[in-house]
């Protein structure tokens, strides 16, 4: 089975299994981009340091028998990871801040096309 078959499995995996964590501890966050596109990222970045081959490019991965590679991509995935969160936080503190990151339960439940926007998206 190629490798690319195998990234993609495990994603789908990965990124559904990060999916039900969220909505179990109640994470609110929208579209699931840190399930989806974070987390299947990280894993997508890991995985090619784990597939990387001599026969598509000079690099062998950890099942060529080499850790340079997947060490490589630990680190760079890991740096990713923390400046992700780093800037991610500063900018959630100065929209805080600044204006605020929630809209009222009022402005929820009225629904944010009539709070916001002052007409209905749906009839």
């Amino acid at each position: 089975m190629p490798a690319s078959l195998v990234i993609g499995a495990v994603a789908g995996l990965v990124c559904y299994a990060c999916m039900l964590f969220r909505l179990r501890v109640g994470f609110d966050e929208s579209l699931d981009a840190w399930a989806i596109h974070g987390m299947g990222g990280l894993w997508g970045a890991i995985a090619t340091g784990i597939f990387a081959s001599t026969a598509i490019n000079k690099y062998p991965g950890l099942l060529e028998g080499s850790t340079t590679q997947f060490v490589n991509n630990l680190l760079g995935a890991g740096a990713a990871v923390v400046y992700a969160f780093v800037v991610t936080f500063a900018i959630a503190w100065i929209v805080k801040k600044t204006m605020g990151l929630r809209v009222t339960e009022e402005e929820e439940y009225v629904g944010l096309d009539i709070a916001q926007h002052g007409e209905r998206a749906l009839t």
